[in-house]
């Protein structure tokens, strides 16, 4: 470490205290140290980060990962019993953390009549995927919040805050689900299909 900062101290004082303009006094102070293994370690490095560097360039996102289906993570757990009916796989899923938007649509489910540990499953992926349960998500076509409502006013028959509260949204896109497709796996069925709902 020590000959390392030697070998660099030599180098700018050539450059600083060369004659003339130019980096001429750099290259020659340098050309003048003797080979080193300091200097070996410092080259070894220099090559290094010229490497790292031009690879950092070539770092590209293809796309958003894919999440898995409830039924791929039904056939991933053995031990989760899921059941089936018309084709659509139905995964028992865990309450959501508390006071997250997951967690108010868990507990607003059974009042549409949907079981939470049925359905909840598919409707966390199916919110997930159109608006990442986020309530101001905005798609350029104008679908609006977690259920991506088109036009996102339709939520207004919900209620007034239905563009800051995301318990407004979720009520309404619960009725939605409901009167569209029956239930929120059918709903996900549709979207794994078609990619929207």
């Amino acid at each position: 470490m020590i000959a390392a900062i030697a070998v660099i101290a030599v180098a700018v004082g050539a450059y600083v205290f060369s004659p003339g303009p130019g980096g001429s006094g750099a290259a020659a102070a340098i050309a003048a140290i003797p080979d080193s293994h300091a200097m070996a370690v410092l080259e070894d490095e220099r090559q290094q980060m010229i490497a790292m560097s031009a690879a950092a360039g070539t770092l590209t996102v293809v796309t958003k990962p894919k999440l898995a289906s409830p039924g791929q993570v039904a056939a991933s757990n053995p031990g989760s019993a899921p059941s089936t009916s018309t084709g659509i796989t139905y995964v028992a899923s865990a309450p959501p953390n508390p006071n997250t938007a997951q967690s108010i649509a868990y507990n607003m489910m059974g009042s549409f009549g949907f079981s939470p540990t049925t359905y909840f499953g598919c409707l966390r992926d199916l919110w997930e995927r159109e608006s990442g349960w986020s309530y101001v998500a905005e798609n350029p076509s104008g679908a609006f919040g977690i259920p991506q409502a088109l036009p996102g006013y339709k939520m207004a028959s919900a209620g007034p805050d239905w563009q800051t509260n995301p318990a407004t949204q979720i009520r309404w896109g619960l009725g939605y689900i409901k009167e569209q497709y029956g239930t929120p796996c059918s709903a996900w069925a549709f979207e794994e299909a078609n990619n929207y709902y």
